[in-house]
């Protein structure tokens, strides 16, 4: 993280009004950008929305928790959690 200082960058009323919160201190100011949701970039996301809703469907058709932690790899907690979730 670079240090600017205040002074350089912004105007005069921004910079005194600043000052009336906060002088002589340290300020993060954070990006303004918006932080996308979890896993929406590498598709990730909807992998696991999809692998759960097939979970659930075979659940629905009749295979049995033991036969789908066998298929998926997963801990019977986590299975238990997808169909019930």
């Amino acid at each position: 993280m670079k240090y600017i200082n205040a002074a350089e960058i912004l105007p005069d009323e921004l910079l005194k009004e600043l000052q009336t919160y906060a002088d002589g201190d340290v300020l993060y100011i954070p990006k303004a950008s918006t932080k996308k949701e979890w896993g929406t970039a590498s598709g990730s996301r909807t992998f696991y929305e999809e692998r759960n809703r097939e979970i659930q469907r075979l659940y629905r058709e009749g295979h049995s928790m033991d036969a789908l932690v066998k298929q998926y790899g997963l801990a019977y907690s986590t299975i238990k959690k997808i169909i019930y979730g």
